[in-house]
C-alpha cells in the first residue's frame, strides 16, 4: 500500500513522461528493478549514507541499474539525492497501479476455502470483469474458515459469496424471527 504522497508524485511523473513516450511497460520493468535494488538493505544503506559522496552513490546506481532508460536513471539519481531511496518500492507500485487503471486493469484479492483450478480462476475473473467494466486479474488466497464460496475485494468494493458469512446471515435472519 502506498502511504507516502510524495511517492504517488514521483509516480504520476514517471507514468506522464512514460506514456508521452509510449513507453509504459519499459517503464515499470525499470521502475519495477530499481526499486528491487533500492530495497536491498546493504545497497539502500549506502545509497542513503550521507558519508559518501553523492557522485560516488550515483556510480554505485549506474553499476546496478546499468542499461535502464536513462530517465529512470535520473528518478534514481534524485532519490537519492533527495534522500528518499526508501520510497522508491512505493513509487514502482504507484506508477504499476496508474499503468493498470490507464489500461483498464484492476487487481481483485480473492479467497476460496479451497484451491481453484485455472478453468475456475479465468471464471472467476471473467465474472469479477462483468462486474467491475474493467479486465480484472485475481490474486487467490486460500482460507477454510470461509467454508465454501469465495471473498473477493476488487479495490474498495468486497463481494462476499462466502458460505459462512451465507450461514450467518441466515442465523441472523432466524434469530429475529424467533423475537
Amino acid at each position: 500500500m502506498i502511504r507516502d504522497t510524495v511517492a504517488k508524485r514521483y509516480a504520476q511523473a514517471a507514468f506522464e513522461i512514460a506514456r508521452g513516450r509510449n513507453s509504459l511497460e519499459e517503464w515499470a520493468t525499470d521502475l519495477a528493478l530499481m526499486a528491487q535494488v533500492m530495497a536491498d538493505p546493504q545497497a539502500a544503506a549506502i545509497l542513503s549514507s550521507t558519508k559518501l559522496a553523492l557522485a560516488d552513490r550515483y556510480r554505485l546506481l549506474e553499476v546496478t541499474l546499468g542499461g535502464i532508460d536513462p530517465l529512470v536513471m535520473n528518478l534514481a539519481r534524485l532519490l537519492v539525492a533527495k534522500g528518499r531511496v526508501g520510497i522508491a518500492s512505493q513509487v514502482a507500485e504507484a506508477y504499476r497501479d496508474l499503468v493498470d487503471e490507464h489500461s483498464g486493469v484492476c487487481h481483485a484479492r480473492v479467497v476460496t476455502a479451497v484451491p481453484l483450478a485455472d478453468a475456475e480462476q479465468r471464471a472467476v475473473e471473467e465474472r469479477l470483469s462483468q462486474i467491475t467494466g474493467k479486465k480484472v486479474i485475481a490474486h487467490l488466497e486460500v482460507e477454510p474458515a470461509i467454508l465454501g464460496g469465495l471473498v473477493a475485494r476488487v479495490g474498495d468494493r468486497l463481494i462476499d459469496g462466502s458460505t459462512r458469512s451465507n450461514l450467518l446471515a441466515l442465523k441472523r435472519t432466524l434469530e429475529g424471527q424467533e423475537r
